[in-house]
């Protein structure tokens, strides 16, 4: 089906003619579902007295979210480019508020948890949808600029999270950190209902089914391994099964989707070298900044002695830098100039640098003013390659694909989130533990200065979870700068093969020219 003359829009030169606002409405409802990864956090002391929700409770309410959420990833990224991509981020917006307006009114913890994996099904739409429009309503020129935006704003969530929650919670019940939700989706929907362009893949191919149960269910799994490792421990029967399922499972959906003629993820992406490299770097940005950021609020808390919203103060520097050159399109400038993979290498080699400076110089005697400057040096490495990578990925994959693209980006960034997480937290367990005396235990740093027999016993398992703290930073960035250097030389080796009108990879088995015949938009296309 074609669309009618009057709805096409010449966008071969300069995008959409209202892009600029777009990129605005779903920034906002990227934002909203961003803050939510992070805003119940600081909530945990209300849930626990007022809906007496027990530690499995809460932590139910903090994972239903982000476990839906990545599990669903995939599956919203194909259904939004197979049933419309403006449709199901409408879709993702009722969804969001629906589930927003039951988790503040919520009554019970089983309330509330369901509330929360509702809400993830909104916020897995909303994230693969929103990358996808993007794509669509930008020209090549504006494109790199935009999603440094689109980036920004996922670093303002994330960090911003704890700050929103614990503002709203000073001056209302723990209910308003939900309900505030509302009439964003509201506005929201009006909004992407007059201004978003839709677009789509025709319906001719049978939809992958099968394929979207598997890695719904795989990829849950996986996520859900990785949140329980540090907690239950990663030799533990709960971790070592659900990990035995995901891979299994992930494993079933690869060999499925390479025998079917219309995968939903078709898996020759991974001969192209780009691609491959933008995948290996957006999975260790994840991995150092959300690993870093775990590791930092125990390090200002724990060594530093400051509380928690202090803390989450302190951290602010690093998205405000992001913040600070993606809106002034220092990111994209870069990319123009010196080309992706040298981006993409300097912002990785930024990041590191920013992990061994606080390592170094922010350790318990250096105070908070060693930490800000690697803090912002952080922020300077994640806005130069964050965009630079989403970018990468988004034009490896052709434009009707751009929802399942949106799905793998998000998809990495989840299991970087974790490994982060889960890897580092490991590191600095293990250090703090070869560290503590023998006979306080090292379960936790409260617990064995609880049982520590006097002040120089707690100033040496101060100093004990201080030296884990850098060795798990150091460790971090070590990964991060191979990691970068690896994706830089794969994109580099992917440009030269493509100067040289050589593939970067093998072509999928059904003509390239073809799926574009099969795209159909009543909008721009990207």
């Amino acid at each position: 089906m074609t669309a009618p003359a009057a709805e096409r829009i010449d966008t071969s030169h300069q995008g959409h003619p209202q892009r600029w606002l777009i990129l605005g409405v779903i920034c906002l409802a990227q934002l909203v579902v961003l803050l939510d990864n992070t805003v119940l956090n600081v909530a945990i002391p209300s849930l626990t007295s007022e809906l007496h929700a027990s530690t499995a409770d809460v932590q139910w309410m903090i994972n239903a979210y982000s476990l839906v959420q990545a599990g669903l990833l995939l599956t919203a990224g194909s259904s939004a480019d197979r049933y419309g991509r403006k449709k199901m981020l409408m879709v993702g917006l009722a969804l969001f508020g629906v589930g927003s307006l039951v988790a503040g009114l919520a009554e019970s913890s089983g309330q509330l948890i369901a509330a929360r994996a509702g809400m993830g099904v909104g916020g897995a739409l909303l994230l693969t949808t929103t990358l996808a429009v993007v794509v669509q309503i930008f020209d090549e020129t504006e494109r790199v600029k935009a999603i440094g935006i689109w980036s920004t704003v996922a670093s303002l969530g994330f960090a911003a999270g704890p700050l929103f929650g614990g503002f709203v919670l000073d001056h209302f019940w723990w209910g308003a950190i939900f309900l505030i939700n509302i009439p964003v989706a509201l506005l929201g929907l009006v909004a992407v209902a007059r201004l978003v362009p839709e677009s789509k893949v025709a319906q001719g191919d049978r939809p992958d089914l099968l394929g979207a149960l598997l890695s719904t269910i795989g990829m849950t799994a996986a996520v859900f391994a990785i949140i329980s490792g540090p907690e239950h421990g990663w030799g533990s029967g709960r971790v070592l099964l659900t990990a035995f399922l995901g891979i299994a499972v992930l494993a079933g959906f690869v060999l499925w989707e390479l025998h079917i003629p219309n995968p939903m993820l078709d898996m020759h992406f991974f001969r192209n070298q780009k691609f491959v490299g933008a995948v290996a770097g957006a999975i260790l940005v994840a991995f150092g900044m959300t690993g870093s950021l775990f590791l930092l609020t125990q390090h200002l808390q724990f060594v530093l002695g400051y509380g928690p919203l202090e803390a989450g103060l302190r951290t602010a520097p690093m998205a405000l830098t992001v913040v600070a050159l993606n809106l002034t399109g220092v990111g994209a400038r870069t990319v123009r100039k010196f080309g992706t993979p040298a981006v993409i290498a300097a912002g990785m080699s930024c990041l590191a640098a920013g992990l061994v400076a606080i390592a170094v110089l922010g350790g318990r005697d250096g105070g908070y003013g060693g930490m800000l400057f690697g803090l912002i040096v952080m922020g300077a490495g994640v806005a130069l390659a964050m965009p630079a990578m989403a970018n990468a990925i988004m034009s490896a994959i052709p434009p009707e694909k751009a929802g399942v693209g949106a799905g793998v980006n998000g998809t990495l960034a989840e299991f970087g989130n974790g490994l982060g997480v889960a890897v580092l937290g490991a590191v600095l367990n293990a250090r703090f533990a070869a560290l503590v005396p023998a006979a306080v235990g090292a379960a936790s740093l409260p617990a064995a200065l609880a049982a520590a027999d006097g002040p120089a016993a707690r100033e040496q398992i101060k100093d004990a979870f201080a030296a884990g703290l850098e060795t798990s930073q150091l460790v971090g960035a070590v990964a991060v700068l191979a990691g970068g250097l690896l994706a830089a030389l794969l994109l580099r080796r992917a440009e030269r093969m493509e100067a040289a009108g050589k593939p970067a990879a093998e072509e999928p088995e059904a003509d390239a020219s073809q799926a574009g015949d099969r795209a159909e938009s009543t909008g721009p296309a990207a």
